[in-house]
């Protein structure tokens, strides 16, 4: 029988196992969508109908609607580094909405069903 002794990890410590790890597998987004965490910068906009968004305020200050049941993000990053040269699976501000999913630190907003249409159409500012 194999006994396994789990020692308390310091939070500092765990901080570094933990983004080291995502610096791993996601690369150098893996920080930023860290940072932008760290700011708050994620809001789950969910209206009565039941249709959810995220919106993701970028470093620039930019406003990204990220759709992660489509794994999508209008930035000029996840155009370029995922679908077009297929560099990575994802760009910072879809990572960032998983990590906070996984956190529960999604700040949440409720908008009508006529604002998240408006929302989700992109002709909204």
């Amino acid at each position: 029988m194999l006994w396994m002794c789990v020692l308390p990890v310091p939070a500092s410590h765990l901080f570094f196992l933990v983004s080291f790890r995502l610096k791993f597998v996601f690369g150098p987004c893996a920080l930023q969508a860290l940072d932008l965490v760290d700011q708050h910068s994620v809001t789950c906009v969910l209206s009565p109908s039941g249709r959810k968004a995220f919106q993701v305020m970028g470093g620039s200050g930019r406003l990204y609607t990220c759709f992660v049941s489509c794994h999508y993000c209008p930035c000029p990053a996840f155009a370029y580094t995922v679908l077009r040269r297929n560099e990575g699976p994802l760009c910072k501000h879809i990572l960032a909405v998983y990590l906070c999913q996984a956190m529960g630190g999604t700040l949440q907003e409720s908008v009508s069903d006529q604002q998240m249409s408006l929302l989700l159409s992109g002709t909204e500012a």
